[in-house]
């Protein structure tokens, strides 16, 4: 059975069309009612729901969607097809850690992208911020979730063709212009938001031009060492299990690129300057050992330190054109990154 992918939410929290949507995973249920819980409207619609159903005893009550449903969110609902491609059908295929989806499709005329997911939080988990306390432990633990995501696409050509994975780190760059990004990059390292950045890097343009030489470098048929890499992996986007667990969640930036992206972003946001300091080398390798246990070859640890500042510049510069996010958030953040670009730059002369 088929359902066509909803732009209205109304329609989305429809008994008649959770039935379609929810019986290729949970066959022979039937939806009886919706309880509606929660709505958080931004550029996307998150809702948590609850619903009665039969036919299927095992099947979740407690569930969570994401869309674009709103007028303004209907006129760019092509932002979710990344993530909704991720979870039709990356996410099994990985095994990574993640939100457990009950149903993802996307509009083949519109690109509109809606996930369906187990409601997490009813199960007693927790979604981070900047403020989140986060231990190296885990770290590693997010680490090892990075490595089977990477090993398990780990230059797969089944997904050097899929549009939806293109290689786009500096595409805000190309929406808002040089001129707008600059002024949003300036206004964030030399306000409250970065007082925590070291003066010497407190460089708008530097740093634009940084970004553009790493996002100018995509992966190609022949290229060495790419894979499939979340694209924003800092602890924000980290949700933990009520064991405590790291799960890797909002996959709107998933797409082509290189492992480091991700391992140097993911070190940096996640830990205080003092924790990454102390434990990043043991990070790398405890991420280059996680690949190995997939069945990749790893880089040489000396070949692929150098190359950690990669996601350390690609953090630094996505909170440095953050403005949407809490201001305290986007100073941990932008106060963690620009203190690991601007070691590892001192570091290599």
């Amino acid at each position: 059975m088929t359902v066509a992918v909803p732009d209205d939410l109304g329609v989305a929290l429809s008994p008649e069309w959770l039935t379609a949507a929810l019986q290729p995973r949970f066959p022979g249920v039937h939806v009886r009612t919706v309880a509606r819980g929660p709505v958080v409207e931004r550029l996307s619609t998150n809702a948590r729901f609850t619903i009665d159903c039969d036919g299927y005893p095992d099947a979740p009550r407690h569930l969570c969607i994401k869309g674009y449903f709103s007028d303004l969110g209907r006129t760019i609902g092509f932002v979710g097809e990344p993530e909704a491609g991720f979870y039709r059908d990356l996410a099994d295929v990985t095994g990574v850690a993640t939100l457990r989806g009950v149903y993802a499709d996307i509009h083949p005329a519109t690109r509109h992208g809606v996930v369906i997911t187990r409601d997490e939080v009813a199960d007693g988990a927790e979604f981070l911020d900047g403020n989140s306390p986060f231990t190296a432990e885990q770290a590693a633990d997010a680490l090892t979730e990075l490595a089977r995501l990477h090993a398990r696409t780990w230059m797969d050509a089944r997904w050097m063709s899929v549009d939806w994975l293109q290689p786009r780190l500096g595409r805000a760059v190309r929406a808002w212009g040089e001129a707008r990004t600059l002024e949003i990059m300036t206004a964030n390292l030399n306000g409250s938001n970065g007082a925590g950045v070291p003066p010497t890097i407190r460089d708008a343009q530097g740093l634009l031009d940084a970004h553009r030489q790493l996002s100018d470098r995509t992966p190609g048929p022949f290229s060495t060492g790419w894979c499939v890499i979340h694209g924003d992996a800092h602890v924000g986007n980290i949700m933990v299990d009520a064991d405590r667990r790291p799960h890797l969640v909002d996959w709107q930036l998933v797409q082509r690129g290189y492992w480091q992206v991700d391992v140097g972003y993911l070190i940096a946001a996640t830990l205080s300057p003092a924790q990454r300091r102390a434990s990043e080398r043991d990070l790398l390798q405890h991420y280059l050992d996680g690949l190995t246990a997939q069945g990749v070859a790893p880089p040489p640890f000396t070949d692929a330190w150098p190359t950690l500042i990669d996601g350390m510049i690609h953090g630094f510069f996505l909170w440095a054109i953050t403005t949407k996010v809490q201001p305290d958030v986007i100073a941990v953040l932008l106060g963690r990154l620009g203190t690991a670009v601007a070691d590892h730059w001192e570091a290599q002369g």
